[in-house]
């Protein structure tokens, strides 16, 4: 059955990567928006665009009704649901299929099956794949599922039913706080997904997160485009993507490409999937869950295959056969993805939100760039707060490092915090290089990211910078400001903690700060400015200043109250006015852009006041609690 116009049921980069591959297969396309996307990019690139509704994700990018109206008045053939949204679930597919539209996904079945946690670990235990020790059975009782923990043993994971990206699943560390992490799972997983039932696994304390490429058409062939590894995570949200996985000794890596076409194959998939292991000290590898759709880290098998997923997604779901054997698939060199966030890592990597008022990012030889948004765009609460992903491709995984830190080094974004600074400081480390890190490392601080210049030194770096504006690599907003002569720079930051002040201006060969003499910088360093906001590069790391008279950031927390980092829905209050409290201790319970944060006490004090109770909607820098006055 030939398609020849796609709806893409789906926003952000991944909508503007599907017209890409569309327009390369001259096949038309729709997009969908909300109010929010009326300008998207993804509404632009599209050759028809449809208005779903409000914000709401109910009134829009979820309600089905509105999406195969769109798709049956624009007379689209078939559905694209990217990923995330409705691309795994099975009434969906059915629903389009019902409409006579096809669906670029799964069969139901396989939906129905691997949407389950539970019923997925027990379909591969049949198929002799295998799995990590745990608890998948229907009985959600406390009591039951606090008796299994203490049966598998602690450190144990409670993993959502129904869940992905870290949302509904809980480490508890101890008997103590089973229940307490029991609850706060079900409700994020009743939250984001409307099921609270959870499975429980046997946590592994070193582990690697590698997960297997698969692809399988309607006439039985089922082939692997090889592995990907994923342990550079975060809250279980993947940082950093690389293929192939560095490490894998060749037998493992044979058992597991093969455990995962016996996956595919004991489901009767058809479609693009993604086999996930997670792997321990000793190279035993466990079955985790099968992803029934594209993944967010697809590129990177692309750059070391050649192979367009996207096409392929397209062709299988119009009935052909698989393009290439599995002996034809081959693996060249090895290729490395960041993602860049909009979050504020001196925030707890709290989302931030605002205009995007300069985004610059780097274009090269063997690089991509995937992004669904552009200057003068917006970062809302809306939706998830990927920036872009940036991707390159070496011909080994040295080179590749090397690589991506240049391009993110040229790269730039202001009007957001973003965790760029994060990923420079991540991919400089020892234990990346030496593909030592695991999917806890990031939580548990076991890496030093911190690698601060001294803040003259750094005063010095932005000064000496911003006057080489005839360096290619050194950019300033033309509405911005340039230093003239030999006139002096006050530059205002903070520096661990403490706000800080220097006046430079430069004499000859030497700078002088604060009335001292200091030395020149290394002339290829980098420095990215946009009004007052300097971004230097030193060493392939980052450093961030703001120049004098810039307003700070709102914080979550100062010395006398809890503030809301940003607007969101209070889950609940721990506290209460009267309440002695230690530093460290969670007074509330907030949940924001589907995320639970927790706000904690940063020092031993009692509460004065609490303004809000479970239930309320607070807006961003509301207070929350307020403590006794220092």
């Amino acid at each position: 059955m030939p398609i020849n116009k796609i709806l893409i049921a789906n926003r952000g980069e991944i909508a503007v990567r599907i017209i890409e591959t569309c327009r390369q297969m001259k096949i038309k396309t729709v997009a969908v928006f909300a109010d929010a996307d009326r300008h998207a990019k993804h509404v632009q690139m599209a050759d028809e665009a449809c208005h779903l509704g409000g914000t709401d994700l109910a009134e829009s990018y979820l309600n089905i009704d509105k999406i195969i109206a769109a798709a049956k008045a624009t007379g689209a053939d078939a559905v694209h649901p990217g990923y995330g949204f409705l691309s795994e679930r099975a009434n969906f597919a059915e629903a389009l299929q019902a409409a006579g539209l096809v669906f670029i996904g799964a069969p139901t079945e396989a939906l129905r099956l691997m949407g389950s946690k539970s019923a997925a670990k027990i379909t591969m235990l049949q198929a002799d794949v295998p799995c990590v020790p745990g608890y998948q059975e229907v009985d959600q009782s406390e009591a039951t599922l606090q008796q299994a923990a203490d049966q598998v043993g602690y450190p144990v994971l409670i993993k959502a039913v129904a869940g992905g990206g870290g949302k509904g699943m809980k480490i508890v560390h101890n008997k103590e706080e089973f229940l307490d992490q029991l609850h706060s799972a079900k409700r994020e997983a009743m939250n984001a997904f409307g099921d609270d039932q959870v499975i429980l696994e046997k946590y592994i304390t070193k582990p690697k997160h590698i997960e297997v490429q698969v692809f399988a058409d309607s006439h039985g062939n089922v082939v692997h485009l090889f592995e990907r590894d994923c342990s550079t995570q975060r809250r279980y949200q993947k940082v950093i993507e690389e293929a192939p996985a560095a490490g894998l000794s060749d037998a493992t890596r044979t058992d597991m490409l093969n455990a995962a076409v016996k996956a595919t194959q004991a489901i009767d998939y058809v479609g693009a999937g993604t086999i996930e292991f997670i792997m321990d000290g000793d190279d035993s590898f466990y079955f985790m869950e099968m992803n029934t759709r594209l993944q967010v880290e697809h590129r990177v098998t692309e750059m070391i295959t050649g192979v367009d997923l996207v096409a392929w997604q397209i062709k299988i779901a119009a009935g052909e056969v698989l393009p290439l054997k599995q002996t034809e698939i081959q693996a060249r060199g090895h290729a490395i993805q960041v993602r860049i966030y909009a979050e504020d890592p001196e925030n707890n990597y709290l989302p931030s939100t605002g205009l995007l008022e300069r985004v610059k990012l780097k274009q090269a030889p063997n690089t991509l760039v995937d992004s669904g948004v552009r200057t003068s765009d917006s970062v809302t609460i809306h939706y998830d707060p990927m920036i872009a992903k940036l991707v390159v491709w070496a011909q080994d995984r040295d080179q590749c490092i090397k690589q991506m830190q240049q391009v993110l080094n040229e790269s730039a974004v202001f009007g957001v915090k973003t965790n760029v600074p994060f990923l420079s400081q991540l991919l400089a480390t020892q234990a990346f290089k030496k593909h030592q890190i695991f999917t806890n490392s990031l939580d548990n601080n076991e890496l030093q990211l911190s690698n601060q210049l001294n803040p003259v030194v750094m005063a010095i770096y932005a000064h000496h910078l911003l006057q080489h504006q005839a360096n290619p690599s050194v950019w300033c907003n033309a509405n911005g400001w340039r230093i003239q002569g030999q006139q002096p720079l006050s530059l205002a930051f903070t520096y661990q903690g403490e706000a800080q002040q220097h006046e430079v201006i430069r004499e000859g060969e030497a700078y002088v700060v604060n009335g001292q003499h200091h030395y020149v910088p290394q002339r290829h360093d980098l420095c990215h400015v946009h009004r007052n906001q300097v971004q230097i590069i030193h060493q392939n790391l980052r450093y961030e200043l703001t120049l004098a008279d810039h307003e700070a950031q709102a914080s979550a927390s100062d010395a006398n109250a809890i503030y809301a980092p940003m607007p969101g829905k209070i889950i609940e209050v721990k506290v209460q006015a009267g309440d002695s409290v230690q530093a460290g201790q969670t007074l509330v319970v907030m949940e924001a852009m589907k995320m639970e944060l927790e706000l904690k006490a940063e020092r031993d004090t009692s509460i004065e006041q609490v303004h809000f109770k479970a239930g309320d909607q607070v807006k961003a820098e509301a207070v929350l609690v307020e403590l006794e006055p220092l």
